[in-house]
């Protein structure tokens, strides 16, 4: 009998994947990684849940338990907050440091559940290795979960061929809603939990207060980027992305103000008015970081800048072997630190980070 080791969050979907493992005939082991500690790792600001009687972790992780026990299989836990500290937390500090909006799910899967994770459950004698993503692997290739809603491909974008090969997604061909409906007609405890959000393996925090906790508030002026006006001030361009509407402290309007640009030399974070400013739109960027999960490198695909974005017409220019130009037509908000990933049909080829953007040839953003 073959041996899978899944990971086992404490959630509906790595219950409901534990579940139709067993079905399919697999000898089926979880395992639960804790990947943050908030008293080593100082996360005392902007964290709701310090007064609770047991943190988030160790109540995911009895919940897990109690799933596993349902479902008879055994279940074993490993520690990996060193590892999550160095290849993703870090990571994530030092991209808000230049400015730009990383995406830590990406580097978890990359350095964390896909590495960390199966190297321990090799020690655990494991065939194959399995997680509760929305996505499918088909004849070696990676294809998009059959719920448009929750496809998860994008965070697995970082991912390579090697990492992908004894894989297994049991419930990437399911919607969201039959998963549920699985967990509440086998009774399992997470049948209604509802789904983590926030930061990966964090959760949820007041993300100001939270980066605090590591990053000292730099202030500086917030500009209308057409007028030249200083609008108000702002505590850090770290708090703030390209297109983002709320949290910008200006008094006076009733309009919507969005930010547009940041110049880090000078502190200056740059807004502009209404949904439909010239100065939120991008036609080209420059995509560094390029990790190819098929062989096929195509000049003209589908792409998403940001998870849930509908897929975009791009055309790639290869410029070096980690250098992508990709030119789109006036998209909104594309930002420096986010993924590019791309796509056709339903294959993920895989992806990259943002570096620059442009518009008209000029180079926007970084001012």
């Amino acid at each position: 009998m073959e041996k899978v080791v899944i990971g086992m969050s404490g959630g509906v979907d790595s219950s409901v994947a534990a579940y139709l493992l067993k079905e399919q005939g697999y000898e089926v082991i979880g395992l639960f990684m804790r990947n943050w500690d908030t008293s080593i790792n100082n996360d005392f600001l902007g964290n709701p849940y310090l007064d609770n009687d047991i943190c988030t972790q160790e109540e995911d992780y009895n919940d897990a338990l109690k799933v596993c026990n349902q479902l008879n299989i055994p279940l074993h836990r490993v520690d990996f907050v060193k590892e999550y500290w160095d290849n993703v937390f870090s990571y994530f500090l030092e991209e808000l440091k230049k400015g730009r909006t990383p995406n830590p799910d990406i580097m978890c899967n990359k350095y964390i559940k896909f590495d960390s994770f199966v190297k321990e459950a090799i020690k655990l004698g494991a065939d194959y290795i399995a997680t509760g993503h929305y996505a499918r692997i088909v004849n070696n290739k990676l294809l998009k979960g059959s719920d448009d809603n929750k496809d998860q491909t994008y965070f697995l974008s970082q991912l390579s061929k090697k990492q992908l090969e004894k894989v297994l997604f049991p419930i990437g061909h399911l919607p969201k809603q039959e998963v549920r409906e699985i967990a509440l007609k086998l009774n399992l405890d997470t049948a209604e939990k509802k789904d983590s959000t926030g930061i990966c393996f964090i959760g949820e925090r007041n993300f100001k207060e939270f980066l605090s906790n590591y990053l000292p508030h730099q202030p500086g002026d917030i500009v209308n980027i057409e007028t030249n006006e200083v609008m108000g001030r702002h505590v850090g361009l770290m708090y703030y992305t390209i297109g983002q509407r709320r949290g910008i402290e200006i008094g006076g309007s009733t309009d919507k103000i969005y930010a547009v640009g940041k110049s880090m030399k000078d502190n200056i974070l740059y807004v502009a008015y209404g949904d439909n400013n010239e100065y939120l739109f991008s036609d080209s960027a420059i995509i560094e970081s390029i990790n190819w999960i098929s062989d096929n490198k195509p000049t003209k695909c589908m792409a998403k800048f940001r998870y849930r974005q509908k897929d975009q017409p791009v055309e790639l220019e290869y410029l070096d072997d980690d250098h992508i130009r990709v030119r789109y037509n006036n998209i909104k908000a594309v930002t420096p630190g986010q993924a590019c990933v791309f796509y056709l049909g339903d294959e993920c080829l895989g992806g990259g980070i943002i570096k620059e953007i442009y518009k008209d040839n000029k180079k926007i953003w970084y001012l």
